[in-house]
């Protein structure tokens, strides 16, 4: 369960990618074009991009390039036409992770993802904490104390976005974007709604929550006395 960002000029194609994604309940977003591209994966947090290097004007390697250039470490499978060695060549020096040619399977694709996305996550701790509260994303389970928490799908991707940015305010926009799929219709008023779930199973009576609201700014998870 990732967030990902298919970046492929052909509407038919990147939306045939994008639902058979869906299926392995990734989230995913669609650019069509160089520009959005790269100001999408700069804008919002993405485990992982499926980058088309044939794209019209700002071109898949000044895309990778400009990504890479930010600090951007999240993996990067690239697609290209077939005999274009040179192309590979470049993409691969340029920090792309993975490529394919076309046409490729889908199903061989989602497994490169899949594979993109274990050493991705292998590279980092599968353990994610805050006070007493315990995420282990291998395993999709999260503790308070000793105790096993229950959440729902939305419920654990809010918690998981907040335990990778532990301290840091994040508006209710801003975990839309990152939390949502743009195509859903989910308000400011979902996210409080949300907010509010979570704190029921995972705050401790009579303390603090660590899950707290920052007038006028949003929310942030950290730790209390």
């Amino acid at each position: 369960m990732a967030k990902i960002l298919v970046i492929e000029d052909d509407q038919l194609v990147a939306e045939l990618l994008r639902d058979r994604l869906k299926l392995d309940q990734h989230k995913v977003e669609i650019a069509f074009n160089g520009q959005d591209a790269l100001d999408l994966a700069l804008s919002f947090h993405f485990e992982l991009l499926i980058l088309d290097l044939g794209l019209p004007g700002l071109g898949g390697i000044e895309v990778l390039k400009g990504y890479r250039s930010k600090g951007q470490t999240s993996p990067v499978l690239i697609l290209t036409g077939k005999n274009q060695a040179a192309e590979i060549e470049l993409g691969l020096d340029a920090g792309a992770d993975d490529y394919m040619t076309k046409p490729y399977d889908i199903r061989e694709l989602c497994a490169r993802v899949r594979a993109l996305l274990r050493r991705a996550a292998n590279s980092t701790s599968n353990i994610l904490s805050c006070g007493e509260i315990t995420m282990d994303t291998a395993r999709a389970e999260v503790r308070v104390g000793d105790n096993l928490v229950k959440l729902l799908q939305t419920e654990y991707q809010l918690l998981e976005f907040f335990l990778r940015h532990k301290g840091r305010v994040f508006s209710a926009e801003e975990l839309l974007s990152s939390c949502w799929d743009s195509e859903t219709e989910a308000t400011e008023g979902a996210v409080r709604t949300y907010i509010t779930r979570i704190r029921k199973k995972i705050d401790r009576e009579g303390k603090k929550s660590m899950l707290q609201s920052i007038y006028g700014l949003g929310y942030k998870l950290d730790d209390v006395e």
